[in-house]
């Protein structure tokens, strides 16, 4: 893909109401970038919407499970059939839970893998099938610094990032020569309302910005990212 064509780059960005994703959206269509925007709060989907440049060329899919891979198969084909191709997957969706190893915590276990790691890889499977046809794409996913090291109270949270760690590298792998790319990125706290309110006295000055990651997250899903495939990337703080 020539750096001519990257204007009519389409991009499914998923989770893509909320902190992260708002602002992953918000820097592609400055960019000029087609957008799938993806989002299980259809109301928040249609506020961002409203919010973004009327030249922007946006398809909305709401109310969806980003878990069921039927859902996912079906958000791929409108997909192309509104733009005619997929280039890139920006998958910010994920959450957090902190608890100890005990007998209460196994809820929580499959709780969270089915939140990050079954959602990533249901939307990776779906995308995949038009990159591979096309012989190109880009995929990018949100994991997280404890899916290398697991810190205490983070056991099913850290499992669950690093299966989307291992499933990253698995498709770079299996896809090298299909010219796709797999990454993902290590955020650290993020500056969000909810965490802020969650820890409102921690030290602030270093969280990391939404539209930073974004930027981060834009050029993995350009063409000019290609050379950068099967890699973990830390998105830890300002310097």
């Amino acid at each position: 893909m020539s750096e001519a064509t990257r204007t009519s780059t389409v991009v499914m960005v998923t989770g893509a109401a909320g902190n992260l994703g708002n602002a992953v959206v918000r820097e592609l269509a400055a960019n000029g970038t087609r957008l799938v925007c993806v989002e299980h709060n259809s109301e928040a989907l249609e506020k961002l919407a409203d919010s973004l440049p009327d030249s922007s060329e946006i398809l909305l899919i709401g109310g969806m499970d980003l878990a069921d891979l039927t859902s996912c198969q079906e958000a791929v084909e409108k997909t192309l059939a509104r733009f005619g191709r997929l280039d890139a997957l920006a998958n910010t969706v994920g959450g957090f839970r902190t608890g100890p190893v005990d007998e209460t915590g196994v809820h929580q276990w499959d709780q969270l893998f089915h939140m990050n790691a079954r959602t990533a890889y249901a939307i990776s499977a779906a995308v995949l099938k038009p990159m591979q046809q096309a012989g190109y794409g880009r995929i990018v996913h949100v994991a997280a610094a404890p899916g290398l090291k697991a810190g205490a109270n983070q056991a099913a949270y850290a499992a669950s990032k690093g299966a989307v760690m291992r499933l990253t590298e698995a498709i770079a792998a299996e896809n090298r020569d299909k010219r796709i790319a797999a990454n993902c990125i290590l955020p650290g706290t993020i500056d969000t309302p909810q965490n802020r309110s969650a820890m409102p006295n921690a030290k602030m000055d270093n969280w990391v910005q939404p539209t930073d990651i974004a930027k981060l997250i834009g050029f993995l899903v350009s063409p000019a990212a290609g050379i950068v495939t099967g890699a973990a990337i830390p998105a830890t703080g300002r310097i």
